[in-house]
């Protein structure tokens, strides 16, 4: 029962949190990519490293993770790099747009815009 009560807060928590994001950057991002939610945010946490640091080894993980999602929803990779969550983990999004080229992406949307960002 007590379980219960603290997903119930934890819910809440992060509702308000979302709901209070004054960030207009962010808002024609999350609207041009969809319903993408925290997903992929979440799924690309073996990124992290290398999303730090540009000098950083991308994990073969990471580059499954980040290829299947430009597979299955490209326009996610800006979602999940310029999300809070991204942010609040110490992601750089000018190396974070790097990663696709970093793991040999063919596919990857070379020239298009995640923000300010310009993926290589």
């Amino acid at each position: 029962m007590a379980s219960n009560y603290i997903y119930n807060i934890c819910f809440v928590s992060l509702l308000i949190y979302l709901l209070s994001i004054n960030n207009s950057s962010l808002l024609p991002q999350a609207n041009a990519a969809g319903s993408c939610g925290n997903a992929p945010a979440a799924s690309l946490v073996p990124c992290l490293g290398a999303a730090k640091n540009a000098r950083a080894k991308v994990p073969p993980m990471c580059c499954g993770k980040v290829g299947a999602l430009l597979k299955t929803s490209p326009k996610c990779l800006c979602a999940a790099i310029l999300s809070p969550e991204a942010k609040n983990a110490g992601a750089n999004p000018a190396i974070a747009i790097t990663i696709p080229k970093r793991c040999n992406i063919k596919n990857r949307p070379v020239g298009k815009k995640c923000g300010r960002y310009t993926v290589p």
